[in-house]
């Protein structure tokens, strides 16, 4: 028999592999691993399109030299380029996401209003990666291109893309290295700093101001499960505190994956309006293309938002390792870099001073391009080129898509997923405005109420410890789901994916987590213990 008290004080990604090498132990049944959120869908036509437009690079380089016998091209031209583009469309416009290309050209030159032979010069020598990236913050169109698709996802158009600065990273956890790290390096932060949480949350955010480095005091930010995983204004309303220096949250949240509702946004943007003009806030917001009507907290405090996107959820492309870090040209970073004391200034000074002769006009988010590379190397910073034309492919998908269809299409997968799961488990499906549905979030007393009532679902937590039972899932079921203490939930809960399976699987997890709750209700009855 396994002694699960030995699990008791693993941290959560110790406990993810525990349980993990748990569920596969046997090989007389497959594992169903739900903890994991990597999706298991992905978009197709822009990487199709990603291939053909290779092809097509590849063919421009060998314009450029005489030894195409010997493989060896040279740097693309731009004169004629959107003519030559042009023929290779009508050639091959029988081939999936060819045709893709030529609406995209067509979308940047007359909807966006850029230029067509700039925009292909760009793609073109990005997608064949044979110059460093330039400006190392972003490509110029790509970034332009990045920053509608950044708008219209997460604010709905409401602050104008002409006024955001975008730094393309290496997915959003790189963007959240990138930006603590910057925020120390230039006094924003400080140890002994208190920087408020939004809970629950992804783990590693916990773990992040906690490290030595940083050094900074936790105050947690409360969500409430029975209302829906909303911060109550008595939560939200510890961010008047003038010691806390920033605030950090999922938006959607992960695990509950739920959107800060209308009144939340309302209250943060007041509280920053008349007591805390100067709190930063940093958002990641990465499931915020899952949920209907998303509006990031970027769309109510502009000025004091860090905008983190990950571009890995949506598009199926956490391989890839895209991500943004949107900024306001006008925020209250820049502003406080302004006010830092003289002994502050003289030491950034003597950071920055080999990549400008004006450090104080060195913006934040610069500094965060520079510090990617420790300064001395920011000259070699950048997302590398191949990659932001993966991203602006995905960008221009997503802005194309006028009817959301693809959007359309990956919520009605999800919540099907979801439905299949909760009548496999005999209970209602959760019903909320609000939420996403990319996880949910089985909060294990509750489900033990609704199954056989009060006095079972007490008799559950009182005899089991909420990580025993998702090892004692994980044993008898082979399932694995993530424990929700390990998201600074208050409450006993197993975090289930709704994206890195199928259909009929998530249904075989329901009757699974149902035939152990009466396995464990029949012994209940006879008052005895389950094994």
């Amino acid at each position: 028999m396994t002694d699960y008290s030995q699990f008791a004080q693993l941290s959560p990604f110790e406990l993810k592999d525990e349980l993990i090498k748990l569920a596969s132990s046997k090989s007389d049944q497959s594992m169903l691993n739900a903890g994991r959120g990597n999706p298991n869908f992905m978009a197709t036509l822009p990487r199709r399109a990603f291939f053909r437009l290779g092809l097509f690079a590849a063919a421009e380089s060998e314009l450029s030299y005489s030894y195409m016998q010997q493989g060896i091209g040279g740097l693309p031209q731009i004169e004629g380029i959107e003519g030559r583009f042009e023929r290779f469309i009508t050639e091959n416009q029988d081939q999936k996401g060819v045709e893709f290309l030529g609406r995209a050209l067509s979308y940047v030159r007359d909807q966006l209003g850029l230029s067509a032979s700039d925009f292909l010069h760009e793609m073109v020598e990005g997608i064949l990666g044979c110059n460093y990236p330039v400006p190392p913050r972003m490509l110029r169109i790509s970034e332009q291109i990045t920053r509608q698709y950044l708008m219209r996802e997460m604010v709905g158009g409401r602050i104008s893309a002409q006024d955001v600065d975008v730094f393309a990273v290496e997915g959003g956890t790189a963007a959240m290295t990138y930006i603590f790290d910057t925020l120390k390096k230039n006094q924003l932060v400080t140890k002994g700093d208190k920087v408020a949480i939004g809970m629950p949350v992804f783990t590693p955010y916990i773990e992040i101001p906690e490290l030595d480095v940083y050094g900074l005091e936790e105050v947690a930010i409360n969500a409430d499960p029975d209302a829906g995983w909303q911060y109550p204004d008595a939560e939200l309303d510890k961010l008047k505190d003038p010691a806390i220096k920033i605030f950090f949250c999922i938006n959607p949240s992960n695990p509950p994956s739920v959107k800060l509702d209308d009144r939340s946004l309302k209250r943060i943007a007041e509280i920053v309006k008349n007591d805390r003009p100067d709190l930063m806030i940093l958002t990641d917001d990465v499931y915020g293309t899952f949920a209907d009507g998303f509006q990031s907290l970027f769309a109510v405090c502009p000025k004091n938002t860090i905008l983190v996107y990950s571009f890995s959820k949506y598009f199926g492309a956490t391989g890839w390792r895209l991500g943004a870090v949107a900024m306001h040209q006008h925020n209250v970073l820049d502003a406080a870099l302004a006010e830092l004391p003289k002994a502050d200034k003289d030491m950034l000074e003597r950071r920055y001073a080999s990549i400008t002769t004006d450090v104080p006009g060195l913006r934040f988010i610069d500094r965060l391009v520079a510090d990617s590379r420790t300064v001395a190397l920011n000259h070699t910073a950048g997302l590398s080129t191949p990659q932001q034309v993966q991203m602006v492919l995905f960008s221009l998908f997503a802005l194309m898509d006028e009817n959301d269809s693809y959007k359309t299409a990956l919520k009605n997968v999800i919540r099907r997923r979801q439905a299949a799961l909760y009548a496999e488990l005999g209970i209602d499906m959760p019903d909320d405005v609000n939420s996403v549905d990319y996880y949910t979030l089985v909060d294990l007393e509750k489900v033990s109420k609704q199954l056989y009532g009060e006095e079972f679902a007490k008799w559950i937590t009182q005899k089991f410890s909420p990580n025993e039972l998702l090892f004692r899932i994980a044993d008898k079921t082979r399932i694995v789901l993530l424990p929700g203490r390990g998201f600074g939930t208050q409450h006993p809960s197993g975090r289930a994916s709704l994206a890195n399976l199928n259909e009929y699987e998530y249904a075989q997890i329901g009757r699974a987590l149902r035939g152990m709750a009466d396995e464990y209700h029949a012994a209940w009855r006879k008052g005895g213990a389950a094994g």
